[in-house]
């Protein structure tokens, strides 16, 4: 944003009584749960239930699994010895063969 915009975005904020900031705030949370949902669902619509995928365990390992189920929020990742990891999409990389 420009510095003129960002000054009357201050002075309008500034002019909020306590009730109306409540307001402004519940929308704004609103708001960024959407993007942040609608950047999940992009990251998520680039993986296919069965496709390999690498990702770094919490022990800082890399990891390479199948895809087992794609949830709402995370994927479903399933290793040979029936292990079930539930990954966020944006830590997901496609294998590098």
């Amino acid at each position: 944003m420009k510095e003129p915009e960002i000054r009357h975005i201050e002075d309008f904020i500034k002019s909020l009584d306590e009730k109306e900031l409540r307001y402004l705030y519940r929308l704004i949370v609103e708001r960024l749960k959407l993007i942040a949902q609608r950047k999940s669902t992009i990251a998520m619509s680039r993986f296919n239930i069965g496709e390999r995928v690498n990702f770094n365990g919490p022990d800082g390992r890399e990891h390479s699994r199948h895809i087992f189920r794609l949830n709402k929020k995370t994927v479903s990742i399933k290793t040979i010895e029936g292990e079930l990891w539930n990954v966020a999409p944006g830590l997901l990389k496609e294998p590098s063969y």
